[in-house]
């Protein structure tokens, strides 16, 4: 077997080292320096980049592992500690299920404005903004697409229902806008078939079969009533819509004034609504309310969608 300089150096030295009675300190003191000067020179080809290629390493074929199977029934003995953990959450479980309002009717979602499901969510939040903040709210809008639960059948409402509606963590906010930008807030709300309460819009399906609005007026009481487009008023929505960028709203939103969080989540308000509604003696009740009326005329005879 071939072996380099400094083997060849390393083993002279060692056999000098069980050999010592023969050998003189004096040899075994210049071999040692022999060794090291030649260690130094290696070391110094390695970090030049001359040193020879190392031999390549083979890689064991790792063995392979063990698998077992469990099988999951009945016969599965419980789990103290995860039963502990799940003792702590059950009462918050359970709570889900019990009733917090009587909804008569079912709520649906589905066409422009997302249907009686829409209704019930944005008449919630535009109820309990005008609580908080102590004067009546004459818009509020959010998106269909917050909207998770397609159906909410008539009966006992209970918050599952309303936690499986509204499963984000978005917050109610407050900001004002001229009448001029709620009537561009309103055009997008409409291209995007989204929720509002508080205004009857008039839209048409235009010649490139997207929704357009044609007009807007407050509905106060029943009573309509127009927009004054220099005037300020204050709108409900959720942070979502605010915070998203590169979005429709984002472009009219970014020109609202006075931003102030409610600090409700809309999920949060919505039980509170029923809470409120059920205390007051009121059902919850399914409405079409005609707050979206579709121009079939201006449409040029398309139909309303749905």
């Amino acid at each position: 077997m071939q072996v380099n300089l400094v083997q060849k150096i390393g083993l002279l030295y060692f056999r000098l080292q069980e050999e010592s009675k023969v050998v003189s300190r004096l040899k075994v003191a210049l071999l040692s320096c022999a060794l090291l000067l030649s260690v130094l020179s290696v070391g110094t080809k390695v970090a030049l980049g001359q040193a020879a290629a190392p031999a390549p390493v083979t890689t064991p074929t790792a063995a392979p592992a063990a698998v077992t199977q469990t099988a999951v029934d009945r016969t599965l003995r419980d789990d103290a500690a995860v039963d502990k953990m799940l003792k702590a959450y059950s009462p918050k479980v359970r709570a889900l299920d019990q009733p917090i309002g009587k909804l008569i009717g079912d709520l649906k979602r589905g066409g422009v404005g997302a249907g009686s499901l829409g209704n019930f969510v944005v008449d919630g939040i535009r109820a309990e903004a005008s609580e908080k903040l102590g004067k009546p709210i004459l818009l509020a809008v959010t998106n269909s697409g917050g909207l998770r639960k397609s159906v909410i059948a008539e009966g006992q409402l209970t918050l599952r229902d309303v936690f499986e509606l509204l499963p984000f963590e978005n917050a109610l906010v407050a900001f004002d806008l001229t009448g001029a930008q709620v009537l561009d807030l309103l055009r997008v709300a409409v291209s995007h078939r989204d929720a509002q309460s508080g205004m009857r819009i008039q839209y048409r399906v235009n010649t490139d079969k997207q929704l357009e609005l044609l007009s807007a007026k407050f509905l106060i009481d029943g009573v309509e009533k127009e927009i004054d487009p220099t005037a300020t008023y204050t709108v409900i929505s959720i942070d979502y819509l605010l915070n998203v960028t590169g979005s429709d709203y984002a472009t009219v939103l970014k020109k609202a004034t006075n931003m102030r969080p409610l600090g409700l989540m809309i999920r949060d308000a919505i039980t509170d609504y029923v809470k409120a509604e059920t205390a007051a003696g009121r059902d919850i009740k399914s409405i079409l309310d005609g707050r979206f009326v579709f121009d079939k005329a201006a449409s040029g005879g398309a139909e309303e969608p749905k």
